[in-house]
């Protein structure tokens, strides 16, 4: 296969966390006519910032996905179309995005979205390098190969788990752990009758897409109704994870974080709390990381202003916990130093005198 500079090693000594400042869409106040913070990515790292858990240089920088990159997933013919600005401000769901000239829209929109593609195909080989990985942004589920929509310009869950397949060694089977509050029809068309990828998705039954078509892709599928609250929620949640990775062994969990099955959000139209959240991001991070399965976190959806300290929020639990392993040395978890070993096994033998 053709190399990609997506695949590059990260240095060791940093998080195995993606994101680059060019994930942030701004211009000209535009951003404000669609429901959401368009700068929630890097509120993200600031709040991970001020608890001292990450610093720029302890990062890894995304790197925009390349044409060449996209076409392993996307027709050249879908990419094509993204060149007319009303097909992007349809997609975007950002009307004014239509009377735009193009070349605006692929630098203000779509390098945007390119490079949170980048930054979950990196992500996917980090995660398989050290156990956990987390893109800032990312989470695309609404596109497919050959088609956007629902803010979802490319597929970067299809992209992420195709490279693994086809250039990480032992990497065959895959899990879609799928939690944003709307179906995610993208990656369910893409992996159809894909044997090698099984697809759980919970979701609001009643609101975008109902695809119906791309519901015979999931494997476990738990229809929610609207207001759902957090008990019967992480009860449903914990339930079908277990049962999802019991059910069959994969080689990496693609965990799709949305946060849009928040209290409040004007499109989820679910009910959980900022606590249920966090509980519930733990609730599969316990699930993949106690069966030794590397787990990729995308964001996705949510974009309610309380929502980028609800996600620094759950990364630092998910620190606090031990689950992304063990501080700075999580960067070399799928190959420990050989100074760790040896202060394990001597760990070990003052354990057992």
């Amino acid at each position: 296969p053709h190399r990609t500079e997506l695949y590059e090693d990260a240095p060791s000594g940093c998080w195995p966390i993606v994101y680059s400042p060019d994930y942030n869409i701004t211009f000209m106040g535009l951003e404000k006519l669609h429901p959401f913070d368009a700068g929630k990515w890097g509120k993200v790292i600031n709040f991970l910032k001020e608890e001292k858990l990450i610093a720029d240089d302890l990062i890894v920088q995304a790197r925009e996905a390349t044409d060449e990159d996209l076409l392993v997933v996307h027709t050249r013919r879908y990419l094509n179309k993204l060149k007319w600005s009303f097909v992007v401000a349809t997609i975007t769901e950002i009307p004014p995005v239509a009377f735009l000239p193009n070349f605006v829209v692929q630098r203000k929109v779509l390098k945007p979205l390119r490079t949170q593609t980048g930054g979950t195909i990196m992500a996917g080989k980090l995660a398989v390098d050290r156990g956990w990985a987390i893109n800032v942004g990312g989470g695309f589920h609404h596109c497919s190969s050959d088609k956007g929509g629902g803010f979802c310009a490319y597929a970067d869950i299809t992209l992420a788990i195709k490279f693994l397949f086809e250039r990480v060694q032992g990497v065959s089977r895959a899990t879609i752990i799928d939690l944003d509050a709307h179906q995610g029809n993208g990656h369910e068309r893409d992996f159809m009758d894909d044997p090698r990828v099984y697809i759980m998705d919970v979701y609001n039954r009643y609101i975008y897409p109902g695809d119906g078509f791309a519901k015979r892709a999931i494997k476990r599928k738990v229809e929610l109704e609207w207001g759902t609250e957090d008990t019967e929620y992480l009860q449903k949640v914990h339930t079908h994870v277990e049962g999802a990775l019991n059910e069959f062994k994969p080689d990496i969990v693609v965990y799709n974080a949305g946060t849009d099955i928040l209290d409040g959000d004007p499109l989820g139209g679910l009910a959980i709390s900022p606590q249920g959240i966090v509980k519930r991001d733990e609730v599969v991070f316990r699930a993949a990381r106690s069966r030794g399965v590397p787990v990729l976190m995308v964001t996705s959806g949510g974009y309610q202003k309380r929502t980028a300290r609800i996600i620094a929020d759950s990364i630092l639990n998910l620190h606090s916990l031990g689950l992304l392993g063990r501080g700075q040395a999580a960067c070399a978890l799928g190959s420990p130093s050989l100074d760790q070993m040896v202060r394990d096994s001597a760990e070990h033998f003052s354990n057992l005198s």
